[in-house]
């Protein structure tokens, strides 16, 4: 008899080992259709951390491009770890910023600098950007 509560013991610790499981893997699927879906709607998109100096130097960039991004400050949301996880998978970088124009991935902080400097980025957002300051 003790041998079936056993069995039974077992039985029910796999089962809530696997609907929780599913259950992190649904949220990490919705997480990364969050960030999709951000990506997707936005021409400008900044994954951010509030006190960070290299998200402050990306958001400049678009400051002087008289832009205004959409930016998610992750470390004032309580999903933020988990985005910055799914920037992980989707981009190959846990680290911020991370931005996104028309969609597309250009990178870090130093990427959207140069992006900026070159012309680049003027370029892919369709203006024409002034004299460009020394960031």
């Amino acid at each position: 008899m003790a041998w079936r509560r056993s069995l039974v013991s077992v039985s029910a610790l796999s089962l809530a080992l696997a609907m929780a499981s599913l259950s992190l893997c649904a949220a990490e699927s919705n997480t990364s259709a969050f960030v999709k879906k951000t990506v997707s709607s936005h021409n400008i998109v900044i994954f951010s951390k509030s006190y960070c100096p290299y998200c402050r130097r990306a958001k400049a960039v678009f400051k002087e491009l008289k832009q205004v991004p959409h930016v998610i400050e992750l470390d004032q949301r309580d999903d933020g770890r988990d985005i910055q996880d799914a920037l992980g998978e989707i981009v190959g970088r846990r680290t911020v910023p991370q931005v996104f124009i028309n969609g597309n991935h250009i990178g870090g902080s130093d990427d959207t600098v140069e992006a900026y400097e070159s012309g680049q980025l003027a370029k892919l957002l369709g203006i024409v950007a002034d004299d460009k300051d020394d960031l």
